[in-house]
């Protein structure tokens, strides 16, 4: 009787055992339907796949190409290309494309419908032009620099003349036409000092832009010329200045930058063209390579 008992005992204590072992087993292994574990897979993969799609895309615009045309005084045009070269080594995708002239030229082309974004000008007649006309946008014009005018000849070259009060014992003046900036600064120190006439009279060498005279003068074409002192600055081997014009008879050259309304300009161009204005008159890198090159900042 005992012994039956006992193996009663056991029995149960197998059977025990097993249901434990076997409620073990189903409570950690938990069967997942195929198809639904795909579908999990996929709906893991979503949020990477949508993040990288859109990473790809801002990547994309950002490195869409987008030109800015920006009009400048011919005075500009060496320091400018510099700022180019700086600005398209940061800026991916933007390319900053000059037109060099006299600002009296500029300012007719963009009358003439002329696409333009940016206008540098080297006086502000040609800017209040353009406003007056309604083709900059408002508020956006910035005085920026200042030049002196200043008399040069040839490197070594010899003259009689020892500053603008006798610029008429020279044989030939190179000066910029009277539509140009320079020309006019010139014509208005002669009419200041009253020796207009009698400089008029001289045998001149009219050029279209300060480049002109300078290269004129430069080139031993004509005995004295009436430039920028930054344009003098960037032929030290070639001219030298004779005099500058006095601060008393004439005020300095005022340069003013503004954005044009660019009717052809898209968004994005309209958008680098603003942030290529704010970088000329905010960044201390700029105002750097313009007083190195002779300009000064302007202050009111």
């Amino acid at each position: 009787m005992k012994k039956r008992n006992r193996l009663l005992q056991i029995m149960m204590a197998v059977s025990i055992i097993g249901g434990l072992l076997s409620g073990c087993g189903l409570a950690g292994v938990k069967a997942v339907p195929a198809t639904q574990a795909a579908s999990s897979q996929t709906e893991t993969s979503k949020p990477a796949q949508e993040t990288t799609t859109a990473v790809q895309t801002a990547k994309a615009e950002e490195a869409k190409p987008v030109d800015v045309y920006v009009f400048i005084a011919a005075s500009l045009k060496n320091t400018m290309e510099k700022v180019k070269e700086n600005y398209e080594s940061t800026h991916p995708g933007v390319t900053i494309v000059y037109n060099a002239d006299s600002s009296g030229t500029l300012q007719k082309q963009i009358e003439e419908g002329a696409q333009c974004d940016i206008f540098f000008s080297a006086a502000p007649k040609q800017m209040n032009a353009l406003k007056d006309g309604g083709l900059v946008e408002e508020g956006s014009d910035t005085n920026l620099l200042v030049n002196k005018v200043v008399l040069i000849k040839p490197k070594g070259g010899k003259t009689s003349v020892t500053g603008f009060e006798n610029i008429t014992a020279a044989s030939s003046l190179a000066l910029a036409g009277e539509d140009v900036p320079v020309g006019q600064y010139a014509r208005k120190l002669f009419t200041n000092m009253g020796i207009l006439d009698q400089v008029m009279k001289m045998e001149i060498n009219e050029g279209a832009n300060v480049t002109a005279v300078l290269t004129a003068v430069a080139e031993g074409s004509n005995e004295v010329g009436v430039v920028y002192a930054t344009d003098a600055a960037s032929m030290p081997d070639k001219v030298e200045i004779i005099a500058e014009a006095d601060k008393t008879k004439i005020d300095p050259a005022v340069y003013p930058v503004g954005l044009i309304k660019d009717k052809e300009a898209s968004e994005d161009q309209k958008k680098a063209a603003a942030e290529f204005k704010d970088y000329l008159t905010s960044d201390e890198s700029v105002m750097k390579l313009f007083t190195d090159a002779g300009f000064t900042k302007y202050t009111k």
